[in-house]
Formats: C-alpha cells, structure tokens, sequence
C-alpha cells in the first residue's frame, strides 16, 4: 500500500471530479453572492430616520405646520424636550418642511410652530427674499434631506418692504447693501402700487408671491419637484398681534 497522500498528489483528478469540484465552488459562490446581494438591496430599501415621524406628505406637512402654529396662538405649546431628541440628530437629520422666513426678531417660525429641533430647516433673510444662498439652502432641503414643503414666511409691519415702499413712493435710499435689498423687493410694491388697501399689506403679500415665484423660476431643482409632487410651495404671512399664519390663496 502507498500511502495516501502520495497516491492522492500522484493520481490525477478525473474530468468528473473536477467538474463537481469546480462547480460545487460555483455554486457556493453563487449562493453566497446571492445572499450578499439580496442583504445590500434590502439594506439600500430600508433606510433609518431620525425623526420618523417627519416622514410626511406635502400635504400632511402643511397641516402639521398650521397644528403647531394653532397651539402657539391659543398658548398650549408642546414641552420639547433636547435631551430626548439628541442622540436621534447626531446622525443626521430629515426636517418636515422648509421655511423661508424674514430675519425680524420678532419671528421666530420654531416658535411659531411649535416645533422642535430637527423639525424645520430654516433660512432667514430680511424681507425673505431669494438670493443665490438662500436658493442654494433650499435646494439642499429638498435634495438632501427630502423636505415635502417650502415654507415662504413674512409678517405684518416689514420693515424691509417699509424701505422698498419708501423708495417707490420718496425716492429714499439706504446705506451700505440695504440699499439693494430693498430694490429687491420694488417689484413687489410696484404690482400692487395703487390698488384699494393698506399698501404695506399688500406689498407683504406680493412679496411672499413674487420669492414663491422667484423659487421656481431660479431652480430647475425645486421646480422639478414640484412638478413630480414631491414638495409643494406654499406663502404666509405671521401676525405681531397674535402669533398666527395666514396662508395665502
């Protein structure tokens, strides 16, 4: 007798034995293959959220927004709580809705929603117009973090459309770039220039139309969205008085 180990490396392999050889291997391959790939394509579908209860539709978001505000008006805020909400944001974040909302002091749309953090992603400039850096902010919204609404938010007593009515009505003009933020909201105050009404009223509202407007009109982006009905675009103006948000029609 040979030994074993001799007569197996000195015995060549029949073409059968190689061929279960070779496509048992396969077939393990395949199998496993198979497994990975189905692990990663449920893995891709299945994504975590911080917030899950952010994931809402267009119009489930806008209710959510006038929810809020109604609770901020009548003075039955909801407790926030950070530590609660932290660990969730830490990896990342998947707000309900964006808001373009004035800079003035006396606004605050986290406030004025009763929304915590992590729920809206917010872009502040006085007289919430739309530059390239407020577009850019709301692009990634929607982009990135699948935002279903845009918010476009101004209030009662503006003081920049104050200043771009000044300029229509006195000729006045401004030092330093306040100046060309207030010619950015002429257009405003010429469309609804002698029309009945408060005219500072009216302004504010063209206003939040004309930056809905400049929003579809600057970006293929949001207006693409828009188009597939995966966000929609909506205007309001808040009121000093009592907190609350009038959409417009």
């Amino acid at each position: 007798m040979c030994d074993s180990k001799t007569c197996l490396a000195s015995v060549p392999s029949s073409p059968r034995r190689k061929f279960l050889r070779e496509t048992g291997a396969s077939a393990i391959a395949v199998t496993i293959g198979g497994l990975l790939t189905s692990k990663l394509s449920v893995a891709a579908e299945v994504t975590v959220v911080p917030k899950p209860e952010n994931v809402l539709s267009p119009d489930d978001a806008i209710k959510r927004l006038m929810e809020g505000n109604a609770r901020y008006v009548s003075g039955v805020t909801r407790r926030q709580d950070f530590a609660h909400d932290r660990d969730a944001l830490i990896a990342g974040q998947n707000p309900y809705a964006a808001v373009l909302s004035c800079a003035d002091s006396r606004v605050a749309p986290e406030f004025a929603f009763d929304s915590s953090r992590g729920d809206l992603f917010v872009t502040r400039v006085a007289g919430n117009v739309v530059d390239d850096d407020v577009l850019g902010s709301l692009e990634y919204a929607v982009a990135v973090l699948k935002v279903p609404v845009i918010l476009v938010l101004g209030h009662d007593k503006c003081g920049a459309v104050g200043a771009a009515i000044n300029v229509v009505i006195k000729g006045a003009t401004y030092p330093g770039k306040i100046q060309s933020l207030a010619m950015t909201i002429v257009p405003a105050v010429n469309k609804v220039k002698g029309k009945a009404g408060n005219l500072l009223d009216a302004a504010i509202a063209q206003n939040v139309r004309n930056s809905m407007a400049d929003l579809r009109s600057s970006s293929m982006l949001i207006r693409e969205a828009e188009g597939l009905k995966k966000i929609k675009i909506v205007g309001g103006v808040y009121r000093l008085s009592d907190g609350k948000v009038g959409l417009l029609g």
